[in-house]
């Protein structure tokens, strides 16, 4: 499985990382949970190693945001926060299993083993989409179209996947921000705007009349197309 670990104390981060790649899985590893936040949201990761106590955003919320964002992705919380009221916490934000610190090995791997038997079960979420004659290979993050390759970003590869899965409604700005940047959906800013005018460039036919990246007036941005395969 590819597993990120969202822990800020750097001993017991290194140590999971170690872990987990003896066992075989792809682990990435990061301390804030801003970055958490736009990994699991941008990145094709199966489950997330999560500590509740991280210095910037709370854990609690961290798990809320990837589980809005991915619905299937499945989330661990690791922390020494152990009460029944923090437990019940962090199910209703969305984790799937909680444990609490110090912990035994032989168990957070046998939890960790039984959340990937989960995994193997859930439908794989398409990584290549073709539209409007253009090929988006979302886990490379190309975009091919009339034999030219062009790469894009993780977090323009999030917005296309995004749109892709929620293809029937219109997604406003706020939500993108939240949702791919991390930020408060609230947030006054033209980004959004500004990254998708440049995801246009890159793959639109015709960027001045988009038929992927639809605007919706007073909505925000959808999905324009079906695939064509």
């Amino acid at each position: 499985m590819r597993v990120l670990i969202v822990e800020d104390e750097q001993a017991l981060r290194v140590g999971l990382t170690d872990l987990l790649s003896a066992a075989g899985h792809e682990v990435v590893a990061c301390e804030l949970g801003t970055d958490a936040v736009a990994f699991g949201t941008e990145k094709g990761f199966d489950l997330v190693l999560l500590d509740l106590m991280l210095p910037d955003l709370d854990g609690v919320e961290v798990c809320r945001r990837l589980r809005r964002a991915r619905p299937s992705l499945h989330i661990l919380m690791l922390t020494a926060r152990g009460s029944e009221d923090d437990k019940v916490a962090g199910l209703e934000a969305g984790a799937d299993d909680y444990l609490t610190k110090p912990f035994a090995v032989r168990e957070l791997l046998a939890r960790i083993n039984a959340l990937g038997r989960r995994v193997a079960r859930l439908p794989a979420e398409p990584e290549i989409l073709e539209v409007d004659g253009c090929t988006l290979d979302l886990g490379r993050l190309e975009a091919t179209r009339e034999a030219e390759t062009i790469k894009i970003t993780p977090r323009e590869a999030g917005i296309l996947r995004w749109l892709h899965r929620h293809r029937a409604r219109a997604v406003s700005r706020g939500e993108l921000l939240e949702r791919i940047w991390g930020s408060s959906g609230d947030l006054q800013t033209r980004t959004v705007d500004m990254t998708i005018a440049n995801l246009r460039q890159k793959i639109e036919r015709d960027p001045s009349q988009p038929r992927i990246l639809l605007t919706v007036t007073g909505a925000g941005y959808a999905w324009g197309g079906d695939e064509e395969r």
